[in-house]
């Protein structure tokens, strides 16, 4: 994994911010995108865009031919068994609201259960808190260890007979705990419940084999994995998918429409109503195209040493915070932290001035943020594109913010 000749494929890198080169340690809210996926949109509208599964003419059967070729390539990165089983949506939040919406709506009642965990981001959250409001069942939250990390027997204690859902991010987009969601999901089976698996912050950095972890549904984004904003993938097992009723109607995912009855196209294309997003699974082919090329293995690997040497050096930092374990072992490449007396948004204001990004604020985790009994904090968040130089920037900023702020006060 040559780091020079990857970063040359993301123009937007090689640019100065406030004056300084740009250190971008963003990347859990979205990645940058290589020049394959900037081109490969471009080449869509340039040369093919039509509207999909409907005309016989050239451009659209071209588009069809490069949005269908796109989700055959999300079912090898995955390892679904079938198209079928892969559907495109606008991201993450869709597909779990879909989950929500159309698989647990039908089959909830009261008594029944659904067991989350503190850390959860709220679109892992709040479709859960809505189907339960509707159905009577009952939310039940998985304790966390102090390090942030998940027992199993506290999984184990917390899933019962009556639960029939378990929804998991497989990454903590905050601590950056990689949760065992295989034994997760072999224990939720054990009692009869499905396993859903948020993938936002695992799919970009890991492979993922979905009939290794056996989960039932697993969602993910594109803008995450170097693809564009606006598209991501629901993964479902063909049986659960092919009970489910779609959630929007329209065009494109009917059969047959009467004056006062319809049915609903084969999967996956009853999930898919009006026209889709083409452009977005172009790209997202794309990008898959570019991970594969680099290596998820590489990916990871590069990302664990990165973790490691950020938690070393910015463990050094007087009146520093690391939120999750400190054993780069069980971490993915973010960290989120704080500096004692220093807001993380004044924080990331004066990082910002030094051309270096990172995110504060809650993280879309409340109820994680009240565990921490942290109001907000910064997170610096690394992908295959980072170097040691930008965690070393990133050390020198804590450090002239810390400085600043002494001064001040």
């Amino acid at each position: 994994m040559n780091i020079v000749d990857i970063r040359q494929q993301f123009p937007i890198l090689d640019q100065e911010v406030n004056g300084k080169p740009l250190v971008y340690l963003d990347s859990s809210a979205t990645s940058q995108k290589p020049l394959k996926v900037i081109e490969a949109v471009e080449k869509y509208y340039r040369e093919i865009n039509s509207n999909v599964h409907r005309g016989v003419h050239t451009l659209g059967t071209r588009a069809t031919d490069a949005y269908e070729g796109a989700r055959e390539k999300v079912r090898k990165f995955i390892n679904a068994k079938s198209t079928q089983e892969v559907i495109f949506t606008r991201g993450t939040t869709t597909s779990i609201n879909t989950v929500a919406a159309s698989y647990a709506a039908a089959n909830l009642k009261e008594g029944d259960e659904i067991v989350i965990t503190y850390m959860e981001h709220h679109s892992n959250i709040i479709p859960w808190q809505q189907v339960a409001r509707r159905t009577g069942a009952q939310l039940k939250y998985i304790p966390l260890q102090e390090d942030g990390t998940i027992s199993l027997e506290d999984v184990r204690a917390t899933v019962t007979p009556n639960t029939k859902i378990v929804s998991v991010m497989q990454v903590s987009n905050v601590l950056g705990v990689i949760n065992p969601v295989k034994e997760i999901a072999q224990i939720a089976h054990e009692n009869g419940a499905v396993m859903v698996v948020d993938g936002a912050q695992s799919a970009p950095h890991m492979k993922i084999d979905v009939q290794d972890l056996d989960c039932d549904f697993l969602a993910f984004s594109g803008h995450k994995m170097c693809g564009p904003t606006g598209i991501g993938v629901l993964y479902g097992k063909k049986h659960l998918l092919e009970k489910m009723e779609p959630i929007e109607f329209g065009g494109e995912m009917i059969d047959f429409v009467q004056l006062y009855e319809s049915t609903w196209k084969e999967l996956p294309w009853k999930f898919e109503g009006g026209t889709p997003i083409i452009a977005g699974a172009v790209g997202l082919g794309a990008a898959i195209d570019f991970l594969n090329e680099v290596g998820l293995d590489n990916i990871a690997e590069h990302e664990h040493k990165l973790a490691a040497y950020a938690l070393e050096k910015m463990s050094t930092v007087e009146g520093m915070t690391i939120y999750g374990p400190l054993d780069p072992a069980k971490r993915a490449g973010l960290i989120t932290f704080n500096l004692a007396d220093v807001h993380p948004h004044d924080v990331a204001t004066v990082l910002d001035a030094e051309g270096i990004a990172v995110r504060a604020g809650h993280h879309c985790a409340q109820p994680l943020m009240r565990w921490l009994k942290a109001s907000a904090t910064a997170r610096a968040s690394f992908y295959l594109y980072n170097t040691e130089e930008d965690i070393d920037k990133l050390v020198e900023g804590l450090v002239k913010t810390k400085e600043y702020f002494s001064d001040v006060f």
